[in-house]
């Protein structure tokens, strides 16, 4: 895991040594994503530079330094991830005779030996891991920026005055000369519909981001400015969920079980490569169990294995955790959390994750990384899992809720739903908690009365796009909260056409794969690991297991009205389901008691009518209102206030 940047300008005449004190300013930037390592490459005639930051993983020696050149002097590349099929990469160019002197024993010259003796396209769709590249051909002069399958690893570029400036993260834009950082308001208006920036947006106008699965082609045309790009994909998910339908898997249950555990471990087993201590964050919940399962039956001595707890018992899984570590015996490490710890994450989160991102969970997420740190260098997770099989609450009821409530007449449903929002959600709490005894494990969940207030918004969706987009919105109507907006809904909120016909989960899981977990999920883990150096990587996504899974039926995902059957039934080879089946939780922190108390003060003075007047960003009225009724306590209004505070945040940071 590394961190890159660099450029491209081949208008200006300036001498190497400043194009690589340039690129070098900027990567310096990205220190805590390679702490161990610092290289810079540059070709003056041609206006190009590239920086990097090494975190040594594979081949400490100094045989895996970049910027890396080909072994036949064509290709120069900087290099952020794992490809984890290296070792396989690199036997099959010895056996096919394209490759031998290997310099060291990277995964960064495979790649490239790979580039040089397949070409580009192919050798991406041979490779297993992720990734994010920068690579100038010196022959073509043209530069390509490319980025894994799913989109784990981040790569942001802008065109500035005819320069392409591109780097890991955004931080590194600032330092180059040509930087132009202006807010665009429709993505901040993006950014508080959905927490995070969608897509290709980013909070600046002109940055982009390349997208999962994408290679993005720019050209060096003599002294002339740096256009738009060529950009073609060289894996989508389109084509997965249309070959799943088109080859669905035929076997029965207990294949589909085998089948998963055996693509669970391969994946795990590759990814536990490293030449450096590796462990596991641990929640308890059936996704990091999976792979800490996996991990222990791959491995001969106890894995380390990570957890953070709460004293708040709805938002605590520590003690689920340390169950599973007796069962398998992990070398465990746990930490209670106080508030104060907590809330100490806040004043850095503008500084980790660059630009506004307000999925409160990336406070834990942060705060069990930099304990893994501690012990290890490589954390595995079970991100993705839910969106592969089905575990969101909106997986297993979305359909059903939209199609009752499109059988009764429209006057009825929006009745009910005034009257669910009509009782606070603290008293719905407190009629669950009575109720909760009676009820199947199915209906049990955490923060009732915010699940019932987020119902009452659905009930008024006339269509599936619609209901998807409320279930995945905070501010519904952000054009009238964002001065300057324009309304944009957002991109990718609309399943493909082989989808229209089919099950309204399959199109819910596909929309949540190619917008929340690239958006969302995967930004918060790679931010908080690289934070404090820690490389994180993500079994569940391997490319084999997500086709996989979109050639099981439906309903070995959901059945019962529980989610994650076939997943569930693969984890119960190896731990007691009592160990596991239990509601889930999240990985969440109180945010809106901490709102109430603790944090009242910091957020009264970022949310001040005067401020919000006097900055511009915003309407102040629905944000007061909305602040008031959860001061209240008649509204749990946490995750709308926490949109606009970390924008605020973000923005007072970067005065």
């Amino acid at each position: 895991m590394c961190g890159f940047a660099g450029f491209l300008d081949p208008r200006h005449t300036v001498s190497r040594e400043v194009l690589e004190a340039t690129s070098s300013d900027m990567a310096a930037e990205l220190v805590h994503r390679g702490p161990d390592d610092a290289g810079s490459w540059a070709d003056a005639e041609a206006g190009v530079a590239l920086a990097h930051r090494r975190l040594s993983i594979i081949d400490l020696s100094a045989a895996g330094h970049q910027p890396m050149i080909s072994s036949d002097g064509r290709y120069v590349m900087v290099y952020n991830g794992e490809l984890y099929n290296f070792e396989d990469v690199r036997k099959q160019l010895e056996r096919e005779g394209l490759a031998t002197g290997w310099r060291g024993h990277s995964d960064t010259e495979v790649l490239l030996a790979a580039i040089s003796a397949w070409g580009l396209t192919t050798s991406l769709q041979r490779f297993i891991g992720m990734f994010s590249f920068a690579l100038w051909d010196r022959k073509e002069r043209e530069l390509i920026l490319a980025r894994d399958r799913l989109g784990e690893k981040p790569l942001y570029y802008g065109n500035f005055g005819g320069c392409l400036i591109f780097a890991s993260e955004l931080k590194a834009f600032r330092k180059h000369p040509a930087w132009n950082g202006t807010i665009d308001r429709d993505s901040l208006a993006l950014m508080v519909r959905f927490s995070c920036l969608p897509h290709h947006h980013s909070i600046f106008k002109g940055v982009n981001k390349v997208l999962p699965g994408m290679v993005a082609r720019f050209s060096a045309p003599g002294s002339r400015p740096v256009g738009a790009p060529e950009t073609e994909f060289f894996w989508n998910l389109e084509s997965i969920a249309y070959g799943g339908a088109q080859e669905p898997f035929m076997g029965g249950d207990s294949e589909a079980v085998t089948q998963l555990d055996r693509l669970i471990r391969n994946s795990v087993r590759r990814q536990m490569v490293s030449d450096v201590p590796f462990g596991a964050f641990l929640s308890g919940g059936i996704d990091s169990s999976m792979i800490v399962a996996a991990m222990q039956a791959e491995s001969s001595r106890p894995v380390k294995t990570f957890t953070i707890g709460f004293n708040e018992s709805s938002y605590d899984e520590a003690a689920n955790a340390r169950e599973i570590s007796r069962h398998f015996g992990t070398e465990h490490t746990e930490l209670y959390v106080t508030p104060r710890e907590a809330m100490a994450v806040i004043p850095k989160l503008p500084r980790i994750y660059d630009e506004p991102f307000a999925d409160s969970s990336q406070i834990p997420t942060f705060l069990v990384s930099q304990l893994a740190h501690e012990q290890v260098t490589v954390s595995l997770s079970g991100d993705g899992g839910d969106e592969l099989f089905a575990g969101y609450n909106r997986h297993v009821w979305g359909k059903n809720i939209l199609a009752h409530s499109s059988r009764v007449p429209s006057p009825i449903v929006r009745a009910g739903g005034r009257l669910l929002a009509a009782v606070p959600t603290r008293a719905w709490d407190r009629v669950y908690g009575i109720a909760e005894p009676l009820l199947p494990a199915k209906l049990r969940m955490r923060i009732p009365g915010e699940k019932l207030h987020k119902l009452s918004r659905l009930l008024a969706a006339e269509n599936r796009e619609n209901f998807y987009l409320d279930l995945v919105s905070d501010w519904d109507n952000p054009a009238e909260l964002v001065i300057g907006s324009h309304g944009l809904q957002g991109p990718g909120l609309q399943a493909p056409s082989l989808l229209d016909r089919q099950d309204f989960t399959l199109q819910m899981l596909y929309l949540d794969t190619v917008t929340y977990l690239p958006d969302d999920i995967l930004v918060k883990v790679d931010r908080a690991a690289m934070a404090v150096s820690l490389e994180s990587r993500l079994p569940f996504l391997d490319h084999e297991l997500v086709a996989f899974a979109w050639s099981l039926p439906l309903s070995m995902k959901i059945r019962g009205g529980i989610g994650k059957w076939v997943l569930r039934q693969a984890l119960s080879r190896y731990v007691p389901p009592k160990l596991f089946e239990r509601p889930k939780m999240g990985f969440g922190i109180p945010i809106d008691s901490w709102l109430r108390g603790p944090l009242r003060g910091w957020a009264e003075e970022l949310i001040s009518v005067k401020r919000l007047n006097d900055e511009g960003y915003f309407n102040p009225a629905p944000i007061r209102k909305k602040w008031d009724e959860h001061m209240s306590g008649a509204k749990n209004w946490q995750h709308h206030l926490w949109d606009i505070l970390m924008f605020q945040s973000w923005l007072e940071a970067n005065r």
